[in-house]
């Protein structure tokens, strides 16, 4: 597989090829489809993969690519409900110790998911926009396979 585009910049996996059409998959939207061969070019250093994941929102890929676990995950879920939370809170609130715990918020720091905030006077910890935007779209999604799996169970009867 590899990455090509049209003369307006639209971004395709390449799927088959011959001398007159080529079957490519838009990753936005997955839709396969036969484009005239002579309006690609291949898109050279760019993944294959890398375009794949385009389909998926920008926040919600930076926040899959940046929890490596539940335990990160729900780090980032609890402080886009909660708001910002003081540290002692926080340390109270999970069964982490507190080494874990702030090499956790260091990563989510990195990954610009979580910032430093100041709670009632204290330290803090609050998720950034991008969190949010990530959690409503990883939200957003479960609602709607939720949807998908009701329709498919109704239909089905």
């Amino acid at each position: 597989m590899r990455t090509v585009e049209t003369e307006s910049g639209e971004r395709y996996l390449l799927l088959k090829e011959s001398s007159d059409a080529s079957l490519v998959r838009d990753p936005e939207t997955g839709e396969e489809r036969y484009v005239d061969a002579d309006r690609l070019r291949e898109v050279g250093g760019e993944s294959p993969l890398v375009v794949a994941a385009t389909g998926v929102p920008e926040p919600v890929r930076q926040l899959l690519t940046a929890v490596h676990t539940e335990r990160s995950l729900g780090l980032v879920m609890e402080l886009a409900d909660r708001g910002p939370v003081p540290v002692v809170d926080l340390l109270g609130a999970y069964e982490l110790c507190e080494s874990d715990f702030h090499g956790l918020l260091s990563e989510l720091r990195a990954a610009g998911l979580v910032a430093e905030s100041r709670v009632a006077g204290e330290r803090g910890y609050d998720a950034t926009e991008l969190a949010q935007e990530a959690v409503e779209g990883v939200r957003t999604a479960e609602e709607s396979a939720a949807g998908i799996d009701d329709d498919a169970a109704a239909d089905s009867r």
